[in-house]
């Protein structure tokens, strides 16, 4: 078989600079060799190398940094629920006419009293005065049955022959006459009873409306309601006056706080009951029938060392925890090591552990910064640098 020059040529080159480059390992393999080997020119001694030192501060780790607390741990009671308002009213008409205007459209901020719709008034305002009318009637026909009537001496007699007039002329039925037509002229403008919002708007102008039809609704709006559904066995640890942290689905990654304001000492079919928490809500944001996800304070344990749950971590077989304790440098505080400590938790909630003591490692103190973020994968003594967030700092590892 013949070979042909090509490929001889091809063949020759690769070889020449295979054999180049294991020249150029091994020079720089025996010239990292000779530099461990060689002596300190002051002291003799070999230079000591630590699992630490092989990482330079210029690449310590980026982490985040949370400070060990003595506090109170309180423990919650979660439920779920949605927002309602404690106010609300359906405003029906109350009497029969044609929709002459509306004021308002829906979710429009009204204040108490301001006028949301009108019903034509012309039928209403001739009610009255044919009203008036009569009342102007009876009152000629009262004078002129009790003419005279003041020259008498017995009252008892003045007093019987003016309720007789009285009856006779009317007096009384015209001036009930003229209040309830007054009252229905009123009812021709439609007003808020308190101030909220507006919902459901059910007419338009030039629509006619028969009295008890439904024409629009006003919710207060601040404070908003939340009705969350706790278990019946999780009552007992609620209070009234309590805080409680409440979530939106409408507002991921937002937490409002509120106060217990009611529990209901009934418990339904499901087995829970419903505790309402008042809720600010001054710009309007959180709107009624919203899904709710609610932590309720129940049970307090005060003076207990507590780290944030993010800080403990689990790295051995044996399932043991630990977390990572930040050791400033010498001459920036915010560069250090990450040095790990065995730690015992205790009782826990949704953001903090109970740390507690446990004679087989050294206890926290409070004041002490723990890590709680890209110190998943550290090491012991590792150089780290501590940023207000991993995800954005330059030259952060992967967490």
């Amino acid at each position: 078989m013949k070979v042909s020059k090509r490929v001889l040529g091809t063949t020759a080159a690769l070889l020449v600079l295979t054999l180049s480059g294991a020249g150029v390992y091994l020079r720089i393999t025996d010239h990292q060799a000779a530099s461990a080997e060689t002596p300190d020119a002051e002291t003799g001694d070999l230079p000591d190398v630590s699992a630490g030192d092989a990482f330079s501060t210029d690449l310590a780790v980026a982490v985040e940094g949370s400070p060990v607390l003595l506090d109170t741990l309180v423990l919650t009671v979660d439920g779920t629920g949605e927002a309602a308002s404690w106010r609300q009213t359906a405003l029906r008409a109350q009497v029969a006419g044609q929709v002459r205007a509306v004021h308002v459209v829906e979710n429009r901020a009204v204040g108490e009293g301001a006028v949301l719709i009108e019903i034509d008034p012309t039928q209403f305002q001739l009610a009255l005065e044919e009203a008036q009318a009569r009342l102007k009637q009876a009152e000629v026909s009262y004078r002129e049955m009790t003419l005279g009537d003041d020259q008498l001496e017995d009252p008892r007699v003045r007093a019987e022959r003016d309720s007789a007039a009285r009856a006779r002329s009317g007096l009384e039925a015209a001036r009930i006459q003229v209040e309830r037509a007054q009252l229905d002229l009123r009812r021709t403008r439609i007003t808020a009873p308190f101030a909220g919002r507006i919902a459901n708007l059910l007419v338009v102008p030039g629509q006619f409306v028969n009295a008890g039809d439904e024409l629009v609704t006003v919710q207060a709006m601040d404070p908003i309601r939340i009705d969350i559904n706790v278990m019946e066995s999780s009552i007992g640890f609620l209070q009234v006056g309590r805080t409680a942290r409440v979530r939106f689905s409408a507002f991921p990654g937002e937490t409002f706080e509120g106060r217990i304001e009611t529990i209901n000492p009934v418990v339904d079919a499901t087995r829970t009951a419903r505790v309402s928490i008042s809720l600010r809500n001054p710009d309007g944001r959180i709107l009624p029938g919203m899904f709710a996800r609610a932590a309720l304070s129940a049970q307090r344990f005060p003076d207990r060392i507590l780290v944030p749950k993010s800080a403990v971590l689990e790295r051995d077989v044996d399932r043991r925890q630990l977390v990572f304790i930040f050791e400033p440098g010498a001459e920036d505080p915010s560069r250090g090591r990450a040095k790990w400590r065995y730690v015992t938790t205790g009782l826990s909630n949704g953001e903090y552990y109970e740390i507690v003591e446990n004679e087989e490692y050294e206890m926290l103190k409070p004041g002490e910064i723990v890590l709680v973020a890209g110190h998943s994968t550290l090491q012991h003594d590792i150089p780290v640098r501590l940023v207000d967030n991993v995800a954005r700092a330059e030259g952060a590892r992967p967490r």
